[in-house]
């Protein structure tokens, strides 16, 4: 183990007892709390014993602290998102968030009107929130038309058919949020 990793462990302990003592808890408290044993818990703050995860993910819960403040992890890696333009059917869709499945939220530039290349109306799992950055946007919802302006949203029922596109003679920008199906429907695959 390297010298940093011995430093990090040997810090567990200290920490360990601060946020113990912070809280008022004895020994035994913690260990009705975690399922360790007191004798453990003593070893662990004395430094005596070495922490595994299996210790620090149950201390780390009865502390109500991330794993993270345990350990003194050294901060991550860059968080800015380096944001990578896709275009497809005439739209920009800039990334902005870049975690794996769920929500994912996306800058949207829309040509002016009449520059789109198609005006289908679109249906797919899921439902889809916008919010109108700069620009007027017309919404196309099944039977109904709506135009927005900057400041406005929407939110509505993937399932109903649906197009969005720009109502002046400017792109429409926005920020819109998908479900994992509205972004298969609406971001190409990589390499696609």
């Amino acid at each position: 183990m390297s010298r940093t990793g011995e430093d990090v462990l040997a810090g567990v302990g200290p920490r360990l007892r601060t946020l113990r003592r912070a809280r008022g808890a004895t020994l035994k408290d913690l260990a009705t709390e975690t399922g360790l044993t007191p004798s453990t818990l003593s070893r662990l703050e004395n430094g005596r014993l070495r922490p595994t995860l299996e210790q620090l993910l149950p201390l780390a819960r009865a502390h109500g602290v991330p794993l993270d403040d345990l350990v003194a992890a050294p901060p991550t890696g860059d968080p800015r998102i380096h944001l990578r333009p896709v275009r497809r059917s005439g739209l920009v869709l800039v990334p902005l968030t870049r975690r794996a499945g769920g929500v994912q939220a996306y800058k949207v530039i829309h040509p002016p009107a009449g520059r789109a290349p198609t005006m289908e109306l679109q249906t797919h799992e899921g439902y889809e929130w916008f919010y109108v950055l700069n620009g007027q946007v017309r919404l196309v919802l099944g039977e109904q038309e709506f135009r927005l302006g900057p400041g406005e949203a929407a939110e509505f029922d993937t399932r109903v058919p649906h197009w969005i596109g720009s109502a002046g003679g400017e792109p429409a920008e926005l920020l819109t949020l998908f479900g994992p199906q509205g972004e298969r429907a609406h971001v190409p695959a990589p390499g696609a």
